[in-house]
């Protein structure tokens, strides 16, 4: 009895689908190589030194499996650039932030471009808009289904989680080309 309420978000996820399948295409195809991939990649998911502030390992290690860098790379960018974190409930406050974009980029690809195939650089970007999308999905599909998977505070908790990532996908789809462009360029 929700979807009623939520025809907006719900047109947005359909308008969009071909982000789900795009990247996974181009693997079934041969063209992006299967890597190990950890799946949840985000800042609380790695161990931080107290004293150093100096990563000590990755961990939460059960999403590990065979995947492409876009779902890790992709993750982690929506993870760490998004202005008001996921959990907000000012959607105004909720930005793609280009200069932590960079950042991130530039480290990464320093440490890891030489691993990549020329198709995986000229896609790397599109990770980061599935990633966002995926997780648009889920939080929406949760909300629809009666909030089973994901724990909720407020009876609308992941119904606005979606309307965040939706948001972030907005502004990462008005700043995609520089997105795309600045990964190429490193």
């Amino acid at each position: 009895g929700r979807a009623a309420d939520v025809q907006k978000e719900i047109q947005f996820v359909l308008e969009r689908e071909q982000l789900a399948h795009t990247l996974v295409d181009l693997q079934d195809a041969g063209k992006l190589p299967l890597r190990v991939t950890h799946n949840d990649t985000k800042l609380n998911n790695i161990m931080i030194d107290d004293k150093t502030g100096k990563a000590v390992c990755v961990i939460d290690l059960d999403t590990v499996m065979p995947g492409i860098v876009h779902y890790d790379f992709g993750d982690a960018i929506r993870s760490s650039c998004n202005t008001a974190g996921e959990e907000t409930r000012n959607l105004d406050e909720v930005h793609f932030n280009m200069n932590y974009f960079e950042a991130f980029t530039a480290g990464f690809m320093e440490k890891a471009k030489h691993l990549f195939t020329l198709k995986e650089k000229k896609t790397l970007a599109q990770g980061c808009t599935l990633m966002t999308y995926l997780q648009a999905v889920r939080f929406l599909t949760d909300y629809l289904d009666g909030d089973h998977y994901y724990p909720i505070t407020y009876p609308e908790h992941n119904l606005q989680r979606a309307k965040v990532q939706v948001r972030l996908l907005q502004d990462m789809e008005r700043q995609f080309d520089k997105m795309n462009q600045f990964i190429l360029n490193q």
